[in-house]
């Protein structure tokens, strides 16, 4: 469990400074594992499950199970989910969100090094699977190699890094990596805009307006179950699309520590 996440006060009615901002689509095989393992043995960490219209009844297993969630009432895509789940984080004051998925593949280990990077004072922290990791700290089932990723997305993630650092001068050696942390400036911006996804695209905007951006290792698991957001069929589509809007983005590069949505 983590040890250095600090505690709220009880009259703020949450635990944590941190929430896990969970949102789920069709994950009815993986949910109860996923959540069921953060209550047991993360309680330190908040989180708010944000089901997404599902057809596969995980709205109604949150509901059963008595989960902390936010159910849609109909599927609004990963960008219209997480801008609920920031929503929820906003209005109750949590100085950090996590983005963390609901199919098993982010591992709630590396939340501890992640919050401890934030408090040096970073807007974001992003999970990177290619730094350097000591293997004992490697979850069972957990992918250790960047050859885990298929070719095709091995490829896009590697032309979205050359992209993003070419247009914000910042190396980021993992940008298609879920798991980030983001802080509280970061959350209101994301609960006040749609426009805003949790993409890569969005990392290199932030970084573009003046957010100060760190990595920590980190391994996921395999995806075992549940249906993906990024279907395989439309990986080159979405690399596509993400490299065209880095690229193309006109935002110019902030030297100062203030974020704003000019």
């Amino acid at each position: 469990m983590p040890e250095t996440i600090k505690q709220s006060q009880p009259e703020r009615k949450k635990n944590s400074d941190v929430l896990l901002v969970i949102p789920a689509y069709n994950e009815a095989d993986s949910i109860e594992r996923v959540v069921d393992e953060l209550i047991r043995d993360y309680p330190s960490l908040d989180y708010v499950v944000v089901t997404d219209g599902p057809t596969d009844g995980t709205d109604i297993i949150c509901r059963r199970r008595g989960y902390n969630a936010v159910n849609l009432p109909k599927n609004l895509g990963l960008a219209g989910c997480f801008h609920n789940g920031m929503k929820y984080a906003s209005e109750m004051g949590y100085r950090y969100a996590v983005q963390f998925d609901g199919d098993g593949q982010h591992r709630p280990e590396y939340i501890d090094a992640m919050y401890k990077k934030a408090l040096e004072g970073y807007d974001i922290v992003m999970g990177s699977r290619f730094l350097p990791l000591d293997k004992s700290a490697v979850p069972d089932g957990a992918s250790e190699e960047e050859s885990e990723m298929s070719g095709m997305r091995s490829l896009g993630s590697r032309l979205i890094r050359l992209a993003i650092w070419w247009k914000t001068g910042k190396r980021v050696t993992d940008p298609t990596c879920g798991l980030r942390m983001y802080d509280k400036r970061i959350i209101d911006m994301f609960a006040r805009r749609t426009d805003l996804a949790p993409e890569p695209d969005t990392v290199s905007l932030l970084i573009m307006k003046g957010a100060k951006v760190a990595e920590v290792p980190v391994r996921v698991a395999r995806r075992e179950t549940g249906e993906s957001y990024l279907k395989p069929m439309n990986a080159i589509r979405y690399m596509r699309r993400m490299l065209g809007s880095i690229l193309l983005m006109r935002t110019k590069r902030k030297n100062g520590k203030e974020l704003s949505d000019d």
